[in-house]
């Protein structure tokens, strides 16, 4: 069988990849999305701050966007991409499945995976109670109880401060994170926030919500959202074979995970290829992850047009010398 040939494959389907894939779609281009089915918002019960999308459900958020880039004639696949690698002037993409296509361009817009405090019981609250971008989920626990996992002392009190916006019932768990500043000790007890000594050991959960935290000491503190630091990391491991590895996003401050760099239009040092959303940015949220598939979309298509230039003139001039 023949390998399929797209003139560019966009390699994970949510707000990036989706919002490149209609952009080349829609300036003509031959375009695959492959998609694994595991976005990082599955959890959540809406999209936030997206303008006229708030509160949608992440997946009814895919499956349009799936859809308008088919309603422009592109191709979204289910599967995972196994292996990428140069082949002369394209790329060889190999499926999970099996499958194998060729392109001569590449989105890559895996997302991130975040990595979670190992406490019995909090992964199965992520997304829902267990939190930590109070811009995605702040106004659905205003004025509710609030307790910050410490892990870290700088993250923590950044965390406190700004989630303190949207309740004065704002508790930090000391957890792991081990002594605070003096001054910062300070600036929670002047906005109200109280800190709890002792590391958490589980969270508790009834009615099929979150209820509190369970301390080592078996001190019970109530809670209705948990907000923990996740240091997410790219998750694109295929492009280290393209000579691509994650850097840390803020060097020196291991809580903001890994990414991609790339330069402002998502282009990466690999010739061809392009990076967005969480990739190249941890902490994007979902309409700045989809405003960088827009822009990476169309570099991809001048940097086609400017190849395809290049090859008239030359068969051009060619031409001329017969």
């Amino acid at each position: 069988m023949q390998e399929q040939h797209f003139e560019v494959v966009v390699i994970g389907g949510g707000a990036a990849g989706l919002s490149g894939a209609v952009t080349l779609a829609r300036a003509r281009r031959t375009v695959l999305v492959i998609d694994a089915g595991a976005p990082r918002n599955a959890p959540a019960e809406g999209v936030h701050s997206y303008l006229t999308r708030d509160g949608m459900p992440p997946g009814e958020f895919t499956a349009a966007g799936r859809a308008e880039v088919r309603g422009y004639g592109g191709e979204v696949w289910e599967d995972g991409v196994d292996t990428v690698k140069r082949d002369g002037d394209r790329f060889a993409v190999r499926l999970d499945g099996g499958r194998a296509v060729s392109a001569d361009r590449l989105l890559v817009a895996t997302g991130a995976v975040d990595h979670l405090p190992q406490i019995p019981g909090l992964a199965e609250r992520w997304g829902r109670e267990v939190l930590h971008c109070p811009y995605c989920h702040g106004w659905e626990v205003q004025d509710r109880r609030i307790a910050i996992l410490a892990t870290d002392p700088a993250v923590a009190m950044h965390q406190a401060l700004l989630w303190r916006q949207w309740s004065d019932a704002v508790t930090v768990l000391r957890h792991t994170a081990g002594a605070f500043a003096a001054d910062d000790e300070e600036r929670l007890a002047a906005r109200g926030i109280d800190l709890v000594e002792g590391e958490v050991t589980a969270v508790e959960v009834e009615d099929d919500r979150l209820a509190a935290v369970v301390l080592a000491s078996g001190r019970r503190v109530a809670c209705a959202a948990l907000v923990v630091g996740t240091a997410p990391d790219a998750a694109a491991p295929f492009l280290a074979d393209l000579g691509l590895e994650a850097v840390e996003a803020r060097p020196g401050e291991p809580a903001f995970g890994t990414k991609v760099e790339t330069d402002p239009t998502g282009k990466t040092s690999v010739p061809g290829v392009w990076v967005a959303g969480n990739v190249a940015n941890p902490m994007a949220q979902v309409v700045a992850s989809a405003a960088g598939g827009t822009m990476a979309g169309a570099m991809i298509n001048m940097d086609l047009v400017e190849a395809e230039t290049a090859r008239a003139v030359s068969a051009r001039r060619r031409e001329l010398t017969l």
